[in-house]
């Protein structure tokens, strides 16, 4: 007979109830972070909260309400409809304030979100919405700038450590046993940064050995506790970014069989076909660029094409376009100039546009001296003019490196011609 007697998941006892409580997020809750100021004040913003599973959305929510002491309504997007929506907001009614969460907000479609656009913005409702998905591509616009966007990093190994030993000493159950946490690494690992998940696991290794008198959790005891209780293919877990991650690396690396066997693990472990083409898109402008701008073409083809197609055929699809990136030549040379070039911005702030290519609309500006030296490229030979224009400090910084490829070959001959003086190609 089990000596368990709360039948609730510890995940579920351990949830903390305060701001001192939550381990981890210490750019958002800790003693500087912008949300600790904002719930103190007692005036929080509509919000999105952006973050893998297990990071403290939902407890981050319930935390913001019970301190701001309004009202808390939920709803999950995956079951909630329109109609569902105004009758919440319908509930609150006169002057009153309350915080409306809805969690998996991403599930919404247009129709469901532009329901919460009106209360959101009379301030009727205060909307935390969660999300493991990009807001940018699954929140509206309309929404989405009605609201701040909250990132929540995943936990790292410390917080995770935190989180366990705090169970053991904290939570009514696990008291009454002895517990050596021995290792922790394969907790830490399959947990992949989900403290819901590390609890769970955690919690799973224990009830299979509670007989014994002394619990001694080794990785050992951990991987085999596991892997006779969960599938293959975790789409919210450690195994779901290890698959993306070889997934990647595999394009990347120009291995078409190793990348399309990935493919075939997330299709069969269901992924979200739209998480897959999203990230090839990215991936054909990181990492292949301009030694093959047909890459991002054929990615953005791929993506409108699963939209519409979907499961099963897009499957075919999505091969035909991972096998094409695969075997595309690489260049990342338009992700470092992106980067280069923020960090300049970053350490040199708001410098002033050259005069000569300044917009000059009205004749004051151009009595100013707006536009004034400005060379038309197309009035000269070669449709080519040398001229200035990078602000006076940066004056003659390189951020774009063509890559060693064939077609970037090409872009650094025409750049040499025009520009080796001053930018040394």
């Amino acid at each position: 007979m089990s000596i368990f007697q709360d039948n609730s998941p510890l995940a579920e006892r351990m949830r903390p109830s305060n701001l001192d409580q939550l381990i981890g997020q210490e750019h958002l809750v800790g003693e500087k972070g912008i949300l600790k100021r904002s719930i103190a004040s007692g005036r929080v913003p509509s919000m999105i909260l952006w973050g893998p599973p297990g990071t403290g959305k939902t407890t981050l929510a319930n935390i913001i309400a019970n301190q701001v002491k309004m009202p808390f309504h939920t709803l999950s997007a995956i079951s909630a409809g329109v109609k569902d929506i105004r009758e919440v907001i319908g509930n609150i009614r006169g002057g009153s304030k309350a915080i409306l969460f809805i969690d998996e907000i991403h599930r919404f479609n247009k129709g469901q979100q532009d329901a919460l656009l009106g209360a959101v913005e009379k301030g009727a409702i205060t909307l935390i919405g969660a999300t493991t998905e990009n807001p940018s591509f699954e929140v509206n616009a309309a929404l989405l700038s009605r609201c701040q966007v909250y990132t929540l990093n995943h936990l790292e190994k410390g917080h995770l450590k935190t989180i366990i030993e705090k169970a053991l000493v904290e939570d009514h159950e696990l008291k009454k046993m002895q517990v050596d946490l021995k290792e922790t690494e394969a907790l830490f690992n399959l947990s992949g940064g989900d403290a819901r998940k590390l609890l769970n696991i955690l919690e799973l290794v224990i009830k299979s050995d509670e007989n014994t008198k002394e619990i001694v959790i080794t990785d050992e005891k951990v991987i085999n506790a596991v892997q006779r209780k969960t599938v293959l293919y975790d789409k919210s877990g450690e195994m779901h970014y290890d698959i993306i991650s070889a997934f990647i690396k595999s394009i990347r690396g120009s291995d078409p069989n190793a990348a399309v066997y990935y493919l075939a693990r997330m299709i069969e472990g269901g992924e979200d076909v739209k998480f897959i083409a999203r990230r090839l898109l990215i991936l054909a402008s990181e990492d292949i660029g301009n030694a093959n701008p047909t890459a991002l073409v054929m990615a953005n083809a791929t993506f409108q094409s699963v939209n519409v197609i979907g499961y099963p055929e897009s499957r075919i699809i999505l091969s035909q376009c991972v096998t094409y990136l695969a075997c595309s030549p690489k260049s990342n040379a338009s992700y470092e100039a992106i980067n280069e070039a923020q960090r300049v911005v970053a350490r040199t702030g708001d410098l002033q546009v050259p005069m000569a290519i300044r917009n000059a609309p009205t004749k004051l500006m151009k009595d100013q001296g707006y536009g004034e030296g400005y060379k038309y490229a197309h009035a000269h030979e070669h449709n080519f003019a040398e001229m200035e224009f990078l602000p006076e400090e940066i004056r003659a910084t390189r951020f774009y490196d063509p890559g060693k490829n064939p077609r970037e070959d090409e872009l650094r001959k025409f750049l040499k011609n025009r520009w080796k003086e001053k930018y040394g190609y």
